[in-house]
C-alpha cells in the first residue's frame, strides 16, 4: 500500500471490499464539496484488521469506513474514543484520527433515518417491525427510537437473539419507545405495521425472511437494507403481502457515507445527486 498522491488519504476497509461503492460515493462527494481527497478500497485479511489499519496509518491514512466483517474490531480499536451512537450500536463503521488516537462512530442509523425521511416516512408515533437482530439491527435501533417511534418490535429467525438484543439495551435509552422481541412467526400485530425494515442479509441470497402474512398497515412502507437493480426478494414478498410502497437500501448507503464525510471534513454533502447517479448506474447494469 503506497500512497499515490499527497492528498488527504481515506479508505474503506473490509473483506471482501472490491465490490464497495464507497470510493465512487466519496469521489462524488469530493467533487461536490471541493474537498480534495484520495479514497481507496483496502482489503484486510480476516485475521489482519489491526495490522492493516496500523500500516494505513503509518502511510498517512486519516480515516476509514469499515465494512464486513470488521465493525466489531473497529469498535475495540476505538473503544477509548467512541461516539454515543457507536457505544449503543456496539459497532463502528467510521474511524478517524484525532489527537493521535483512533475515534469511532456508527453512521448506519443516521443513514437509514435520513433515507426514510427522504421517502416521506413519518417516524414519530409509528409502529415499526425490525426483521433481524444482528449488527445491522443494533446499529439502527437507537436512531429510530430517537425519532419518536411508538413501538419497535424486533423479530429474528432465532428468537433468543432478538430477546437478547432487547435485554442488552441500556435502561433509559429509549424512554418514549416500546421495544419488544419475538420469533419471525410472531411478527404480526393488530392493524399492521407502519414500517417494516429487513435488517437481515437474506436478499443477498435471493431469499426473503420467513414472515407471516398480513404485516402491513394502510400506506405502510417495506424497506430492505440491501439494494439491487431490481426489487429484492423481501420487497417482492412485501408487495405480495399488501405493502403500499417498497424501497431498498441504496439511499441508506449514500446517507451513512455522507455522515462519515461530515465527520472527516466538516462539510455535509448533498446525498440526493449522488444517490441519483448511483441508481442510474445500477439500473443500467441491471
Amino acid at each position: 500500500m503506497t500512497p499515490s498522491s499527497s492528498l488527504p488519504r481515506y479508505a474503506v476497509i473490509g473483506n471482501p471490499v472490491a465490490h464497495s461503492k464507497s470510493p465512487h460515493i466519496h469521489a462524488l462527494f469530493s467533487a461536490q464539496t471541493g474537498k480534495p481527497l484520495q479514497y481507496e478500497p483496502l482489503l484486510a485479511p480476516v485475521d489482519g484488521f489491526a495490522a492493516t489499519v496500523q500500516a494505513f496509518r503509518e502511510q498517512g491514512g486519516l480515516g476509514l469506513n469499515v465494512t464486513v466483517p470488521f465493525k466489531a474490531e473497529a469498535f475495540e480499536l476505538a473503544r477509548a474514543h467512541l461516539s454515543e451512537r457507536a457505544r449503543l450500536a456496539g459497532a463502528v463503521n467510521t474511524l478517524w484520527l484525532q489527537d493521535n488516537a483512533w475515534h469511532g462512530c456508527n453512521t448506519d442509523g443516521v443513514g437509514l433515518v435520513g433515507d426514510l425521511l427522504r421517502l416521506g416516512v413519518t417516524l414519530a408515533g409509528s409502529r415499526v417491525l425490525l426483521v433481524g437482530a444482528g449488527g445491522a439491527a443494533r446499529g439502527v435501533l437507537q436512531p429510530l427510537a430517537d425519532q419518536g417511534c411508538a413501538q419497535l418490535h424486533i423479530v429474528n429467525r432465532t428468537a433468543a437473539r432478538a430477546h437478547e438484543l432487547v435485554a442488552s439495551w441500556p435502561a433509559g435509552a429509549t424512554p418514549h419507545t416500546r421495544i419488544t422481541a419475538g420469533a419471525l412467526a410472531e411478527a404480526g400485530t393488530a392493524g399492521g405495521w407502519d414500517l417494516v425494515i429487513n435488517a437481515t442479509a437474506s436478499s443477498l441470497q435471493g431469499a426473503a425472511p420467513d414472515l407471516p402474512r398480513g404485516l402491513y398497515a394502510a400506506n405502510a412502507l417495506a424497506y430492505d437494507m440491501m439494494y439491487a437493480a431490481t426489487p429484492t426478494a423481501f420487497m417482492q414478498q412485501a408487495t405480495a403481502d399488501g405493502a403500499a410502497r417498497t424501497a431498498d437500501g441504496l439511499g441508506m448507503l449514500v446517507g451513512q457515507a455522507a455522515e462519515s464525510f461530515l465527520i472527516w471534513h466538516g462539510v455535509r454533502p448533498d446525498p440526493a445527486p449522488v444517490l441519483a447517479t448511483l441508481r442510474a448506474a445500477l439500473l443500467a447494469k441491471g
